[in-house]
């Protein structure tokens, strides 16, 4: 399969499998973790097209994990889309604001999942 790779970033076992079985079912190939700090080497192992990233996570948040991607030039460039239950604009807009790519509010919809990450896979994803 050649399709983007993900990092799904997500600690609540049923949204992890419904956002996995979706995006592989689209052609996505999906790495997941459970936990900001499984989030930091892989993305520097897996090196995907984008990461998902719930914001509230057990230990480090996602926003603190966002930070620390962004400070470690391997992974610097990867675009990541906060994933959250929070729906008000102002945790919208702080996201985008901190230097997410996009933002995703739970609950997803499974029809509308594949395009929403796709729009943030970077150029030349799923290539390798």
């Amino acid at each position: 399969m050649n399709g983007p790779k993900v990092l799904l970033v997500e600690d609540n076992p049923r949204n992890l499998k419904l956002a996995r079985d979706v995006l592989e079912y689209a052609g996505f190939r999906v790495t997941a973790v459970t936990t900001g700090e499984e989030a930091l080497p892989a993305a520097r192992e897996v090196m995907p097209d984008v990461i998902l990233m719930d914001l509230q996570l057990p230990g480090i948040d996602g926003h603190t994990a966002l930070s620390r991607l962004r400070a470690d030039v391997r992974t610097d460039g990867i675009p990541v889309v906060a994933v959250s239950a929070f729906a008000m604009r102002a945790d919208r807009d702080r996201a985008l604001a901190e230097g997410f790519d996009g933002y995703l509010e739970k609950p997803i919809s499974i029809r509308d999942l594949p395009d929403q990450v796709r729009r943030h896979v970077r150029p030349g994803g799923g290539v390798g």
